[in-house]
């Protein structure tokens, strides 16, 4: 079931008028989410893509212009070689059915991370979908695939060593090089964790320094547009103050 538009899935709070925010989220759980209903590991995989067309659905009528989703960590590597196949299959089955419609709702795909390790016929379907979707503007969907935030800051600090002078703005746009960002690391605002766990798990460390986390028990195969929006709501509510003192105290 490809992305497409669903009048019933858009229906939004009035949050937002433009498209500024930057969402990531670690998207945790699909194997015990299977493993409770007795089902293989690779079938909460394959519901979990079902929640990522959900969501990417719902994302820009919330207000979210980047939504970035963690689907296969560096460390991930470890798992069953037959787990790592079947994610990558899912992935590259993903890329290939859906960049054309999300090229007709005007969704960019970007995959961000490493991509000398990866099988070549997952490289050639990222490619396909970035050049396919490439003229996006409604939402950039960003897939961290082979990512580690440690092991991308570590290579943009390495490109780093030689110049005279480190600037937080160089740095970010060095760091955005080496995971193929397409530009600079850009700044997370919300960061949403499924599954029920409470930790980063390596990801976009450098660029979660000020986001507003938000952890929900819910397993990622059942995650919602709702849950979505809900977390969006509660993030508005929030004061985000960067090392400020609040506003009612500097009044």
């Amino acid at each position: 079931m490809p992305i497409s538009s669903d009048p019933a899935q858009m229906k939004a709070p009035q949050m937002m008028k433009n498209s500024s925010l930057h969402v990531a989220i670690l998207l945790d759980g699909n194997g015990r989410w299977a493993s409770m209903r007795g089902l293989p590991r690779s079938e909460g995989h394959r519901a979990g893509v079902a929640a990522v067309r959900r969501v990417v659905r719902s994302a820009p009528a919330l207000g979210i212009g980047k939504l970035t989703l963690y689907a296969f960590s560096s460390d991930n590597w470890a798992r069953p070689s037959n787990e790592v196949h079947s994610l990558f299959k899912l992935l590259e089955d993903f890329l290939r059915s859906d960049a054309p419609d999300c090229a007709a709702q005007g969704i960019r795909l970007r995959v961000i991370g490493r991509r000398d390790r990866i099988p070549s016929s997952l490289i050639d379907a990222i490619e396909f979908a970035e050049r396919t979707t490439v003229g996006g503007r409604a939402l950039e969907l960003r897939i961290a695939l082979d990512y580690s935030a440690r092991d991308a800051i570590l290579r943009a600090a390495c490109w780093m060593v030689s110049s005279l002078e480190v600037t937080e703005r160089e740095f970010s746009r060095r760091l955005g090089d080496v995971t193929h960002a397409g530009g600079p690391a850009s700044d997370v605002d919300l960061l949403i964790r499924t599954g029920g766990e409470r930790r980063l798990s390596d990801f976009m460390l450098w660029e979660c320094a000020y986001a507003e986390l938000l952890f929900t028990p819910r397993m990622w195969p059942e995650f919602e547009a709702a849950d979505l929006a809900a977390a969006v709501q509660d993030f508005l509510g929030r004061e985000r103050r960067f090392g400020r003192v609040p506003e009612a105290a500097a009044s």
